[in-house]
């Protein structure tokens, strides 16, 4: 998350409290409120011209600023104006709180619509998530201090009034954005160490990107953990290589393989390096399992393969090469040409993947076996 787009957009949504602030030092209560309210419409007209809609923020600062100011004046006590603030952030503790203590990201959410539409993976959410979380108490924290220097400034009248009216002001205002930049140094300087020790720990595995099912990147992670971790979907290039006789060659796992050992499974398959691209991908597998630097290849589809291991975003292309082939011992334990009669007669005997299976599916309704 950007952390200026943060700090911008919640100025922005707490502006009338902000003016309520400046404005209570120079003019009564009455004229401040006004002031305040006038801020507010003005940013609801600004937003509905600009997003056609109202900021529920916006309204819900107003909606606070006016109802506490209406009290203070009934009552003659403005003590129920000075805690207005803690009220607000109480509000904004509790959305924290929907975040990070259920499965809801709610204040993630909301502000989905300030991230330029960034996609979020779980990455992504857990991050925020870490950083929310500090906050959570941090703003705990805060709101106990607006109270206590409310009740602190106390009449109007009394000596000293506005020397404790500037503390109050500063620990409402000022005290707040001081709070959310040391809380935000601390998160970087720790998520900076995390990051250190986490790539060290990986510094030798191979790394893919995560993407969503459209293909989008949003972050990337070791092999260890995408091969664990069915939340981490990284793509994968597989090529379906035909000879002019139209039988299909299937490579049969190795039997030290982690998943589908001894099965047989589609004749190219491999991931997708992080920072590589489909084509480049492509090629290197054909090389590497095939042992042919180039063959003319025809992209077919894009689908997500998930079982209980991981996820994976397969791009597959059709080719035709009559061999021969080289493939490595140490991955593929023997190759061959399959009739498509014999593929048939084989599905659902334990004798190919699943994956290949869902495939060969895949060809048959596109007629092209």
């Amino acid at each position: 998350m950007n952390k200026k787009i943060l700090l911008k957009n919640f100025t922005y949504a707490f502006l009338p409290l902000l003016i309520f602030i400046i404005t209570d030092e120079l003019f009564d209560l009455k004229i401040s409120l006004a002031i305040a309210l006038v801020v507010g419409l003005i940013e609801l007209g600004i937003t509905y011209y600009r997003e056609k809609r109202f900021d529920k923020f916006i309204l819900l600062d107003m909606g606070l600023i006016l109802a506490l100011g209406l009290v203070s004046i009934a009552l003659n006590n403005p003590v129920f104006i000075l805690i207005k603030p803690a009220i607000i952030e109480a509000i904004f503790v509790v959305l924290i709180g929907v975040t990070i203590f259920t499965d809801n990201p709610l204040l993630i959410q909301m502000s989905a619509r300030y991230m330029g539409g960034m996609e979020l993976g779980d990455q992504q959410i857990y991050m925020m998530r870490r950083m929310l979380h500090g906050m959570f108490w941090l703003f705990i924290g805060h709101i106990i201090l607006i109270i206590l220097s409310a009740l602190y400034v106390g009449a109007p009248d009394s000596a000293g009034y506005l020397k404790r009216k500037e503390i109050w002001a500063f620990v409402s205002g000022g005290l707040l954005y001081i709070l959310v930049g040391f809380g935000m140094a601390v998160q970087f300087i720790k998520g900076k160490i995390e990051q250190k020790r986490f790539l060290k720990k990986f510094a030798n595995d191979e790394w893919f990107d995560i993407v969503t099912p459209e293909g989008k990147i949003i972050g990337k992670a070791p092999r260890t953990l995408c091969h664990g971790n069915p939340n981490l979907l990284h793509p994968v290039v597989h090529i379906l290589v035909f000879n002019s006789k139209g039988e299909l060659w299937l490579q049969k796992r190795a039997a030290n393989k982690q998943i589908q050992p001894g099965k047989w499974d589609t004749s190219v398959g491999g991931h997708i390096r992080s920072g590589e691209t489909v084509d480049q991908a492509l090629l290197r597998e054909l090389e590497e399992e095939m042992g042919i630097k180039r063959l003319p290849n025809q992209p077919l589809y894009r689908y997500v393969m998930q079982n209980e291991i991981e996820s994976e975003l397969v791009y597959t292309f059709k080719g035709i090469h009559n061999g021969p082939f080289e493939y490595p011992a140490a991955e593929i334990q023997e190759g061959r040409f399959w009739k498509i009669k014999d593929i048939r007669n084989n599905l659902g005997t334990g004798v190919f993947t699943p994956n290949f299976e869902h495939e060969f599916g895949l060809l048959t309704q596109l007629k092209i076996v």
